[in-house]
């Protein structure tokens, strides 16, 4: 049974997401424990270079599809028969190219992840065209520009099948410039109908998910090194630091009601694209911790203080990007708006504190989230006074 593609209203009550919703998010924590494992590998090998730039491209190919279905299905969901079986198309699309993760990270070789984009494009493409049959005017233009854009871009990624390994960097530059290019251009005339509540509901559910791809990989990381070398004394310190990394970064960005600040596009866009960096760091956060685990027990090809690095660096980009994007927006006052990014300075130099990097970084975490906290509260008490 399938009804009229319509826009739905930003006004819409009770907006929430669907579990169709809940289901593509967690399909896409394959694609990122992939990213997150190839990125391990590298980084505990010493290949610094190769290990960042092959976890940021293929995570931004991961994020992206996540994106422009969320963003279509806030404006756009029936929930009907066909938009179902093209969603779960586009889940089995991100279920390809995370099977391709390991040899696109360890021979440049793209050939299954690309094929795994254009299983999820196509079906998104096929989405655009049906909001475009059921529209008319500036909005069917603006479907049909996402079409035509999304279509132009994939012929593009087709780059990555030809040129030599060592200008893939250029062609995912190029490219995902023009991708982020598309709903900017799409939307001149006509802004589609997402519904603020909801994307900032699926943003957030979403973080959850990788939030809990970074514990669930800690975790087996120390699983398997107390199973090898039972050093329990070794391994509680940095267990006990990611954990409270991991709480401190759900407690930071759930604490504002970020919605209210999404009034326009512009606004938005700014938004959604920074959230690149914050779902990026986050599930970095859960392969530095799985490096510094390996360190510990003498398996990883680096220093202490590089595996330190791979925890602290990107725990302190989360921090600083959720205040840039995200918190700063609902803060008041200077002694709350200085909280997160003297707070991620602070993590940085937990590097240099040897062996008890990791759970100095966790313990900077958590006085960040009791001193947020406590100034939250005054500023409550000084307003009803």
């Amino acid at each position: 049974m399938t009804v009229p593609m319509r826009a739905r209203s930003r006004r819409e009550a009770h907006r929430a997401a669907t579990p169709l919703e809940l289901f593509f998010d967690l399909c896409f924590v394959v694609a990122i424990a992939q990213a997150g494992r190839q990125l391990v590998h590298a980084l505990a090998e010493g290949h610094w270079g190769h290990g960042v730039v092959g976890y940021l491209m293929l995570f931004f190919a991961v994020w992206w599809a996540w994106m422009n279905f969320s963003w279509f299905s806030s404006a756009y969901d029936t929930d009907d028969a066909l938009y179902r079986v093209v969603t779960l198309l586009q889940i089995a699309g991100v279920l390809i190219l995370a099977a391709g993760v390991p040899r696109a990270f360890a021979a440049s070789d793209f050939g299954v992840v690309w094929f795994g984009f254009v299983v999820m494009r196509l079906a998104m493409v096929s989405q655009w065209l049906r909001a475009a049959y059921g529209s008319r005017g500036a909005e069917r233009r603006t479907a049909l520009s996402y079409a035509v854009g999304v279509t132009v871009c994939q012929v593009g990624w087709l780059g990555l099948l030809i040129v030599p390994a060592g200008d893939v960097v250029w062609v995912f530059v190029v490219v995902g410039a023009l991708e982020l290019a598309v709903p900017a251009v799409a939307e001149r005339t006509w802004q589609t109908a997402w519904h603020p509540h909801h994307i900032a509901e699926r943003y957030g559910l979403f973080l959850i998910i990788v939030l809990g791809e970074t514990i669930s990989a800690a975790t087996v990381a120390v699983q398997s090194a107390l199973d090898e070398n039972d050093e329990l004394g070794v391994l509680l310190p940095l267990a006990g630091g990611g954990l409270l990394l991991v709480f401190a970064a759900y407690w930071i960005y759930f604490a504002v009601p970020i919605h209210l600040h999404l009034r326009s596009n512009r606004q938005a866009f700014l938004w959604g694209y920074g959230h690149y960096l914050v779902y990026a760091s986050a599930a970095a956060v859960g392969a530095g911790i799985e490096i510094a685990v390996e360190e510990s027990v003498g398996s990883a090809h680096l220093s202490l203080r590089a595996a330190s690095a791979c925890v602290t660096v990107p725990a302190a980009l989360f921090m600083f990007t959720v205040w840039l994007i995200h918190s700063r927006h609902q803060k008041r006052g200077l002694a709350q708006q200085l909280v997160l990014p003297v707070s991620s300075v602070a993590v940085l130099a937990c590097t240099f504190a040897g062996e008890s990097a990791v759970l100095a970084a966790g313990l900077v975490a958590a006085v960040t989230v009791a001193v947020g906290a406590t100034l939250t509260a005054r500023q409550g008490t000084a307003l009803e006074g």
